[in-house]
């Protein structure tokens, strides 16, 4: 990718044409060339592309699952229990999951502090691009302290950290990252180009793990060596094929983060969010729009917080999916690793005919439809035996995650008001985050108290299952602002 040009000296050499111009959504940008915003919002999307080296290799599918498996049991529990296992190996394996659910839990609750500051900072201060940059950097910091994280038991509080650490600064990057889709596509593009980022993510995951089942998990040379590379795996070759695919995930992550880096320009300091607040006063700006949307648009907090509520659902499917996967039903690396590459497909497609039903039904019905059938599979999962079942139930899962995510942000779309979708998209984002600690806390709690992994899938229903009751009594209308009733009937169908 080649440096951004600015618009200033764009037109000195070859002014576009006035119908070749468009307005990007951020207040402060300057009109610039069709074909320079399509290839922001290119590099913009790369960041998901590569973000999805977090998504699915850390949090989902590698890591998490790594210290959560066996390696980080006493060996002397693991040689005892043998193939048949051991109610010992089973309480073993049931502490390691709560301790990754309660990581992920507490960066949760650190994010749910500290989002507003994060969010407020990045409308107005001209520095957004500045703490993608820093934040980004940080989580891959912490991703490459992972590849230290040896199969030892007590090493399992180490990748504990990293974990926590990890998910903390990425969900601050992220915070600033969607912040900038409004640089990088026109108003009546938004939904569009974000839904480009949203599927470079899915397929980046595929690609991504594709890549690592062959170079480094796969026995495809030798089957006590990992993939083509014949890196040794388990703990006596000190698990080397997923540290090493860490690492490269690092690798991944960082080049897939640089043209965003280079192509997007900063924000320009638009005055909408103080540039400096404290903890308290934003703590102030933030109740005060949550006043204000409840006096004038209370359906619109009510989805706020429902789909604040099922987005944490969804992502706990992701998150422990791959440690029930392991821990209960007998998966290996490599099975795993599969059925993540699956899993973004059915994920992606999902996205694709969801989106077609949001447009044909409207998006509520999506919502409600694919949280009945998330909660109905993810209760399945609890009785069901055998590997087979757990990929019927499984897919079935991962197929209605796309869907919901697709019609919450079109469903928010609708209901918006005129003239503040910024303000309302960036609330949005930000009470996602404040609760992003359910679904980890209700996952620890349940394995902790059934002393089974298992159960852990009852928290996740449980948080499902409360957005589902939430949302059912809002309706994507316009809403009516006061004083503004055509602003609020020009979004009418």
């Amino acid at each position: 990718m080649s440096a951004p040009q600015e618009p200033r000296a764009a037109s000195v050499t070859a002014k576009p044409a006035p119908d070749d111009l468009v307005q990007p959504s951020q207040i402060g940008v300057a009109p610039i060339a069709r074909r320079e915003l399509s290839r922001r919002a290119t590099a913009w999307a790369l960041w998901d592309w590569g973000s999805a080296s977090f998504n699915a290799v850390i949090t989902t599918f590698v890591f998490s699952r790594y210290i959560a498996s066996d390696l980080f049991v006493d060996p002397a529990i693991v040689d005892a229990a043998g193939d048949s296992g051991s109610p010992e190996l089973t309480r073993a394996l049931a502490e390691n999951a709560s301790i990754v659910a309660w990581a992920i839990a507490i960066a949760g609750v650190l994010v749910a502090a500290l989002a507003p500051v994060i969010g407020q900072r990045s409308d107005g201060g001209g520095r957004r691009k500045l703490w993608v940059a820093v934040n980004t950097g940080v989580t891959i910091v912490a991703m490459i302290g992972m590849c230290f994280v040896a199969p030892v038991p007590e090493y399992i509080w180490l990748g504990a950290a990293l974990l926590a650490a990890g998910n903390l600064f990425f969900e601050f990057a992220s915070v600033n990252y969607n912040a900038m889709l409004h640089q990088v596509s026109t108003k009546e593009a938004l939904g569009r180009t974000s839904g480009y980022g949203w599927g470079m993510g899915y397929v980046g995951g595929i690609v991504l793990l594709g890549l690592l089942l062959v170079l480094f998990i796969f026995p495809l040379a030798d089957p006590d060596a990992g993939g083509v590379l014949q890196i040794p795996n388990g703990r006596e070759g000190g698990a080397l094929d997923v540290r090493l695919a860490v690492l490269a995930s690092a690798i991944w992550f960082l080049v897939f983060a640089l043209p965003l880096l280079l192509r997007v320009p900063e924000v320009p300091p638009t005055g909408a969010a103080p540039k400096r607040v404290g903890m308290l006063e934003s703590y102030r700006i933030l109740f005060r729009t949550i006043g204000r949307i409840r006096r004038t648009a209370p359906k619109t907090l009510l989805f706020l917080v429902a789909s604040a509520i099922f987005r944490d659902g969804l992502s706990g499917v992701f998150t422990f999916g791959a440690i029930i996967a392991s821990s209960v039903f007998g998966f290996s690396s490599e099975e795993v690793i599969l059925f993540a590459i699956a899993a973004n497909v059915m994920a992606g497609a999902g996205t694709f005919i969801g989106g077609w039903a949001d447009d044909r039904f409207g998006p509520k019905i999506v919502i409600v439809i694919s949280l009945i059938v998330l909660s109905l599979s993810g209760l399945a999962v609890l009785f069901v035996e055998g590997k087979g079942m757990f990929w019927v139930f499984g897919l079935a899962l991962s197929t209605f995650v796309g869907p919901v995510q697709s019609a919450s942000r079109s469903f928010m779309a609708r209901i918006t008001p005129a003239g503040r979708e910024g303000e309302m998209f960036g609330l949005y984002a930000t009470t996602g985050r404040a609760v992003s600690f359910l679904a980890p806390t209700l996952f620890g709690i349940f394995v902790t108290v059934a002393g089974d992994v298992r159960f852990g899938i009852l928290g996740i229903v449980l948080v499902l299952v409360a957005g589902l009751l939430l949302v059912l009594p809002v309706h994507p209308k316009p809403t009516v602002i006061e004083g503004e009733p055509s602003a609020a009937a020009a979004r009418a169908d």
